[in-house]
């Protein structure tokens, strides 16, 4: 009879490979499990002087608070419409930039043109906010001196909050997709030579391999990508967003995301508990969508789902 192995014993038969995952495992724990006590400030009415154990319950207040604001709607919906338009774009352009840079055969050409696309990813949204002001700047603006030489009218882009939402995707789009090419160059690198080959000599052309062999290849690698954004997709980037936008009311009708309002709620009244719910509830939210992606994924694309 075949004994089944224990923890201990598959530990220490490979305890080269756990050694090499210790670093990132208490990476986790110490800063994303111990923490988790915390999360009752969610529920209580947090005074720094009497700690989290001697503050006073309340209820569910501190959801009620931002629910009852008037803010919540906006700040959700704005969250998710972009969320879901980074999504989508970035996707979309990671997989073709991927594909056509597959299909280079100069070698120096496809490495300088793959460290330009991944040089922006390399950048601070700091960085980003003053080429944007470099850019759109209302009376030095690249964009609007190229307006007034055409002999058009300069934008005043910081106070048209219509333009915001189309600006911020074709940041992100240009700062995030190196990092996707690699990624998907790599997955494109591990599909099997023999399969183009056959097609080849079937009479297939490029395009024709790629439609029919790269990309159905490649579905799973986009379907886990894909569900692992939808679990942030409650979350706004506040590097992008407070880094270029900052305290403009102007644009906040279609900027001001959750963690943005939750920064200025701490700025201005340092609400623990508020931000706290907050927080959780966004948590709660983008693992409910993880799993109804998956569960999705699962149907479809058996390969791809995560679990």
């Amino acid at each position: 009879m075949i004994r089944k192995p224990t923890v201990l014993s598959e530990i220490a038969r490979h305890k080269t490979v756990y050694l090499m995952a210790l670093p990132g495992v208490l990476f986790f724990f110490v800063f994303f499990y111990m923490p988790m006590p915390g999360l009752i400030i969610a529920f209580k009415n947090f005074k720094m002087s009497l700690g989290i154990w001697g503050s006073p319950w309340n209820g569910l207040d501190n959801f009620r608070f931002f629910f009852s604001s008037g803010i919540a709607l906006r700040v959700t919906r704005n969250t998710l419409s972009l969320n879901v338009l980074f999504i989508v774009s970035i996707t979309f352009f990671q997989v073709l930039l991927a594909l056509l840079l597959n299909e280079v055969r100069s070698g120096p050409y496809k490495k300088i043109t793959q460290s330009v696309l991944f040089l922006p990813y390399l950048m601070s949204w700091i960085i980003v906010s003053v080429i944007v002001n470099g850019f759109l700047g209302s009376d030095t603006g690249t964009i609007n001196q190229l307006l007034v030489y055409l002999g058009l009218e300069p934008v005043n882009w910081f106070s048209r909050a219509e333009l915001w939402p189309t600006i911020l995707v074709v940041l992100n789009v240009w700062k995030w997709t190196g990092y996707g090419v690699v990624i998907y160059l790599a997955a494109i690198t591990g599909i099997d030579g023999t399969l183009y080959e056959a097609a080849t000599v079937d009479g297939a052309n490029r395009l024709q391999r790629v439609w029919h062999i790269t990309l159905p290849l490649l579905k799973a690698t986009v379907v886990i990508l894909t569900i692992l954004s939808v679990g942030r997709i409650f979350y706004g980037d506040v590097g992008l967003i407070y880094g270029i936008i900052g305290d403009n009311a102007v644009l906040f009708s279609t900027t001001d995301v959750i963690d943005t309002y939750v920064l200025r709620a701490l700025r201005t009244s340092s609400d623990l508990g508020m931000s706290t719910a907050i927080g959780l509830w966004q948590s709660v939210m983008g693992f409910l969508l993880v799993l109804a992606s998956n569960k999705m994924a699962n149907h479809y694309e058996r390969d791809g789902a995560l679990f």
